[in-house]
């Protein structure tokens, strides 16, 4: 093929209309949502097969950029549906040919899909990231341990004639400490979440600072309740913890 086939060929697969996914719901008739789509703002309706739909827009069959705007007018679509629906969010970026290929993947997905939204019926995400100040933490281990206490007074007062082993055990010593102080403050914030949530996953932590990475599904009726004990655990460790909340979100996780 010469360059200026290929040039060509691009160019036509570029010019191919294909459908952008958003999402999945529960719905029967044809409806319409905007022009809100990702592309400067594309028509977004739905694609149906029996009581299943497909919220797409009209796009050229090409690879999007993760860019923030492509992202953000994915996830706007998103929300606005999740405001009246209950639904599958597809991956960024999911092209299909033509509505036939959506109706395709809804016939031969139908049961799994239905399965899916039973169980999500009415549930809603939230994120959860939680990071600590090490310095706070530290030092209130420090307070309460009564051995960690003891043998850094010792090394103080000795700071010319201590040993390199003792720096070590006393490093070893808050190190487990601190290890036990993150466990324990993950495990107290899931059990008192857990009678507000329907579920929770925890994903890896980002960084030294991150000791909670998690998305928790919520039942629409205890939004306002979920809400509220993030707070009142937030405002319980607030001298040692600092909580990044965001949601609500489609079930992603």
């Amino acid at each position: 093929m010469t360059a200026a086939e290929s040039v060509s060929a691009a160019t036509d697969s570029a010019s191919l209309e294909g459908k952008y996914v958003y999402c999945i719901i529960r719905n029967d008739r044809l409806r319409e949502f905007g022009e809100i789509g990702i592309g400067s703002g594309a028509r977004v309706y739905t694609v149906n097969h029996q009581d299943l739909a497909a919220v797409v827009s009209d796009t050229p069959i090409v690879i999007y950029d993760p860019t923030r705007e492509n992202v953000l007018a994915h996830e706007f679509v998103n929300e606005t549906v999740m405001r009246e629906f209950t639904l599958i969010p597809m991956s960024f970026g999911t092209i299909f040919r033509s509505e036939n290929d959506v109706r395709a993947l809804l016939n031969s997905t139908y049961q799994a899909f239905t399965d899916v939204l039973d169980k999500m019926q009415d549930k809603i995400e939230f994120g959860l990231k939680i990071l600590w100040d090490r310095d706070s933490v530290v030092a209130a281990i420090e307070r309460d341990n009564d051995e960690i206490r003891r043998l850094k007074d010792e090394i103080t007062r000795n700071a010319a004639s201590s040993t390199y082993f003792a720096r070590m055990q006393l490093g070893r010593l808050v190190e487990a400490a601190m290890e036990e102080a993150s466990n324990r403050y993950v495990n107290d914030i899931h059990e008192q979440l857990k009678d507000v949530s329907v579920a929770s996953r925890s994903s890896k932590v980002i960084g030294d600072r991150m000791i909670l990475n998690a998305a928790f599904l919520v039942d629409r009726k205890d939004e306002k309740a979920f809400d509220e004990k993030v707070k009142a655990i937030s405002l319980q460790y607030e001298d040692l913890l600092t909580f990044k909340y965001t949601g609500p979100w489609p079930p992603y996780n």
